[in-house]
């Protein structure tokens, strides 16, 4: 018989259970209804589970120079890595993760330059932590598609890649100190350094991303609630330099760099015109591609300051032409010079005797320097065209990091040899800046290197750069007078440039040896202990081209002086680019050339146009068969030398015989079609891709093979 205990103990436990089953069903049943648990929506918590979110990569914006031609670019690179768990592969037959370690090893580990148990025990340690995959560190990234699909070919399961940006300059070394270079950080390419830098609000790319709904196998489901944020590629930049003369430039200073083993070179090419810097370089540069060990990170011809020597007296000279206190054929007691107890003696130590001014500008002598800065001027007048040459200032150039030099000036000593370029300081650039006044009659240009900024997606300018002229502080007349004074340093009897005459130009320049400070104070001893420079410009009447070029303290032979190996960098690219861009040489005195203003024929009969362009230009070529003239290049208004090729486009074009043209010709040709040019060699043109006949397809593909003549 059951005790009235055993009565009780059984209805409270039915008591319990049946409360605990209600209280479990009643909280599946608020589930099920509301989808929450502790206040989390278990809805949006599997479908936050379920979705998966990527990147879409966008490109930083090209480089490219002045005619079109690609210096920077963002190249596709690849990252390595092994999946490592079990639950990622669908099926035994066809594993999708890493099943041999020890075999996966051995395959990778030549291809990756690892050591095979380096890459075994990263697999392993990755599967006993339980991890997802594991990556390889540096030796797995940047890899080549080469590379990629060498090891795509041994069928590795679990191993796959991810597609990474990397900046890359097809060019190497070339103007690496203008472009700068751009690095990987934190998923983004930034510039770090030159155009890159300066440059980032334009080229800057911004990442896109998609997040979508998946099985656990990465597959998307049928209905995925796709989610898509577009890229934006970063626009494009084009610069003012010209490759051409760029390689003119860098192949000139890597012969002297190799030769004369100097300190430091630096060199840059303007046109005057404009302020556009059409080349600049340094020595000792970089490859941004590696960036290993970099000797000398700074744009040295922007950046660096130092004495500019006997370049400084072209604005002495300037400064008392403008004045009115010049006259070139009055003389002086050249030697010495005595101010404040201090004697300046003329680089030659005793001097010439007694000589003209103009006499001593080409021997450059310190003193006639000194007697019309200090004398003449005086050093209050003297002391403003300096500012008015803007010698105290930044030249304001679209690049990072310009320094600035230092007028010594509060002494009269200080004054005096700041007359002849001792003392003071500037940059290589301010002095390019105020020479340009000189060469462009009067019109100080400011100097850029950007020349305006693309939509990488649809080639719309969004912003271009005019040449500005940012002072006035010498006349026409004045511009004229040193341009001929200029010319007698190189082609006169008594010149100090005599080593830097070109053949087919005429040249204006100075010299300069610039002393370099020591420690402790005083300057370096020994003939190669300078600064070797040269400041010039050609044709010396009307200058298309100006050029500064300083080798510091070059090695040189017993024999040789500091001119060598500046004059060979000046010469070479000057030569070069000068025919390059086809300007008239104006040291053949046979050749007579005419200033010449064109009209404008369109509409006109090609007969009758071609009869009178013939009448003026040496050069005249009809584009096409047509009967009707639907423009003429160069355009109407225009003054051009009569030597220069004028295009005449017909209503019926057809690709003309380009044999012998100038690369600058064919690029007329090309920017009215809208043809992309491909240029090999140097010179005039021999081969063309497009035969002579043919249709001319607007944004065609034209390869032109130049050499020069012998």
């Amino acid at each position: 018989m059951k005790s009235s205990n055993t009565h009780k103990g059984a209805a409270i436990l039915i008591l319990l259970f049946s409360t605990i089953f209600l209280v479990i069903t009643g909280r599946f049943l608020y589930i099920q209804s509301t989808a929450e648990i502790e206040g989390v929506n278990l809805n949006e918590w599997a479908e936050e589970a379920r979705t998966s979110s990527y990147s879409l990569d966008a490109d930083r914006g090209n480089i490219y120079d002045k005619n079109g031609m690609l210096l920077a670019y963002d190249r596709p690179t690849y990252k390595i890595y092994a999946v490592v768990d079990p639950e990622y592969s669908r099926s035994e037959e066809e594993p999708e993760h890493v099943t041999n370690p020890e075999e996966t090893a051995s395959v990778l580990a030549p291809l990756l330059n690892m050591e095979e148990s380096n890459i075994e025990e990263r697999i392993t340690e990755a599967q006993e932590e339980g991890r997802f995959q594991v990556e390889f560190g540096s030796d797995g990234r940047n890899l080549s598609q080469e590379q990629k699909e060498e090891i795509e070919d041994q069928e590795l399961p679990g191993v796959d890649f991810e597609e990474e940006s990397k900046r890359y300059y097809p060019n190497g070394t070339f103007a690496s100190h203008i472009i700068g270079f751009a690095r990987n950080e934190d998923g983004h390419i930034t510039g770090v350094s030159g155009v890159e830098q300066q440059m980032e609000d334009y080229l800057r790319e911004e990442k896109g991303e998609i997040s979508y709904e998946r099985d656990k196998y990465g597959t998307k489901l049928l209905n995925p609630n796709e989610v898509l944020q577009e890229p934006d590629d970063g626009e494009d930049v084009h610069l003012s330099i010209d490759q051409k003369i760029q390689t003119f430039l860098e192949d000139a200073m890597a012969t002297v760099d190799e030769q004369y083993e100097p300190e430091k070179i630096m060199a840059a090419v303007m046109d005057p015109k404009t302020g556009e810097v059409v080349a600049l370089g340094n020595r000792p540069s970089y490859n941004p591609n590696d960036l290993g060990e970099v000797d000398n990170w700074y744009n040295d011809i922007i950046a660096d300051s130092f004495e500019p020597g006997s370049t400084m007296k072209m604005f002495t000279w300037a400064s008392a032409i403008e004045d009115g206190v010049y006259n070139g054929d009055d003389t002086f007691e050249s030697g010495s010079y005595e101010v404040s107890g201090t004697t300046i003696r003329d680089h030659n130590r005793e001097g010439w005797g007694d000589i003209s001014y103009d006499e001593g500008f080409e021997r450059s002598s310190n003193v006639a320097a000194a007697k019309l800065g200090y004398e003449m001027v005086g050093p209050e007048k003297y002391r403003k065209y300096l500012s008015d040459f803007h010698l105290d200032q930044k030249s304001g150039i679209d690049l990072p990091n310009e320094g600035e030099g230092s007028i010594l000036y509060d002494y009269p000593i200080e004054q005096v040899t700041t007359a002849f370029g001792q003392g003071t300081t500037t940059t290589p650039l301010q002095l390019m800046t105020a020479a340009t006044a000189i060469a462009n009659d009067g019109k100080m240009m400011r100097p850029y290197t950007l020349s305006k900024v693309t939509s990488s997606e649809n080639g719309e300018i969004i912003n271009e750069k005019e040449p500005e002229v940012i002072d006035e502080p010498i006349s026409a007349d004045t511009a004229s007078k040193m341009r001929d004074l200029l010319g007698r340093v190189v082609s006169g009897e008594n010149g100090t440039g005599a080593p830097f005459e070109l053949n087919d130009y005429s040249l204006g320049g100075k010299t300069g040896t610039a002393q370099i400070p020591k420690e402790g104070g005083g300057y370096l001893t020994g003939k190669e202990n300078h600064i070797f420079s040269f400041l010039g410009m050609a044709p010396v009447e009307d200058p298309e081209l100006l050029m500064y070029v300083a080798v510091k303290q070059p090695k040189l032979d017993d024999t040789e002086t500091g001119s060598e190996p500046v004059s060979y960098i000046l010469k070479s690219v000057m030569e070069n680019s000068l025919h390059y861009l086809d300007i008239n040489p104006d040291q053949n005195d046979d050749q007579e050339v005419e200033e010449i203003e064109m009209k404008d024929y369109e509409g006109e009969k090609t007969s009758e146009a071609e009869e009178e362009l013939k009448e003026n230009f040496n050069k005249v070529t009809v584009i096409g068969d047509g009967d009707e003239v639907t423009a003429a290049l160069p355009e109407g208004g225009t003054n051009q030398l009569s030597d220069q090729r004028v295009l005449l486009v017909t209503d019926e074009p057809k690709m003309p015989d380009i044999t012998g043209w100038s690369l600058r010709d064919v690029q007329k040709l090309a920017e009215h079609f809208d043809l992309q040019i491909e240029a090999m060699g140097d010179g005039y043109v021999d081969q063309q891709s497009i035969k002579e006949g043919s249709e001319i397809k607007e944004e065609g593909y034209l390869v032109v093979e130049l050499s020069t003549p012998e």
